[in-house]
């Protein structure tokens, strides 16, 4: 599916993030090996990869505020990151719809906290789920849709209130192969002309390298340029086959 033909979304600034010295993990459990040093341009889609338990996770729950660094400073446009803010959107590999709400409702909920007046809010959840293709099912319930219209939704919701970042916990990991695909061609359609910071967890190095401006490689702490992002033949390119190989090499 293409938005091409959709009204653009109003633009968004995005925010540049970074992680100075940063230890990982909970203060009730062990802290993860290493230290995080890590900066991430505004605008920019980092795709994240590593082994299980190197982090990725703890890092996005990082960055949205949800869980303070055991040393160090993270800090958004300069600023400490303390708490969640509504300009820092999360994106989950399991939709975490209300299943009592519709689907509209669902969209419109981040909005109706923030208490936007509700001619509004009904008005831009309507036209994100016209975004993600999903403008006939907006009176309709989470158990009722596939799991792909549920990670469309999910997307919607998180897109609605204009976050300056997006992180993404492998959103599309669940999905069957053909659907991962057209999230990840929706995902690019619907984030182009936004402005906004996407971190991207992932388990799929042939996804961080289609998403992905640069890859991070957590457990080793390098930071990698994509070649040709976005690009769905890059794939035969050396470059990006030689990239591939070193990031699955790390792995």
């Amino acid at each position: 599916m293409s938005t091409a033909t959709l009204p653009e979304a109003p633009p968004t600034t995005g925010a540049a993030l970074a992680l100075q010295g940063v230890r990982l993990g909970h203060a009730d459990g062990a802290a993860l090996p290493g230290t995080v040093t890590l900066h991430i341009a505004r605008g920019e889609l980092l795709a994240v990869v590593g082994p299980s338990g190197c982090g990725k996770s703890t890092l996005l729950r990082t960055l949205a505020g949800l869980l303070p660094p055991l040393d160090g400073q993270v800090t958004q446009d300069g600023e400490t990151i303390a708490r969640p803010a509504a300009d820092r959107a999360l994106v989950f590999q399991h939709d975490a719809l209300l299943p009592w709400r519709t689907v509209r409702a669902n969209v419109e909920l981040p909005l109706a906290i923030r208490r936007v007046p509700r001619a509004e809010r009904r008005r831009d959840a309507t036209d994100w789920l016209e975004r993600v293709g999903l403008a006939e099912h907006v009176h309709k319930l989470p158990h009722q849709l596939s799991g792909g219209q549920r990670q469309r939704v999910q997307l919607a919701r998180a897109l609605a209130g204009r976050p300056r970042v997006v992180l993404m916990d492998e959103p599309f990991g669940a999905l069957d192969a053909h659907t991962r695909a057209e999230m990840q061609d929706l995902l690019v359609d619907i984030l182009a002309g936004t402005g906004a910071t996407v971190v991207f967890v992932t388990h799929d190095v042939d996804e961080a390298l289609h998403l992905g401006d640069r890859v991070a490689l957590l457990a080793t702490g390098e930071v990698l340029d994509v070649p040709h992002p976005r690009t769905r033949d890059a794939q035969h390119d050396p470059g990006t086959a030689e990239l591939r190989r070193h990031i699955l090499e790390s792995l």
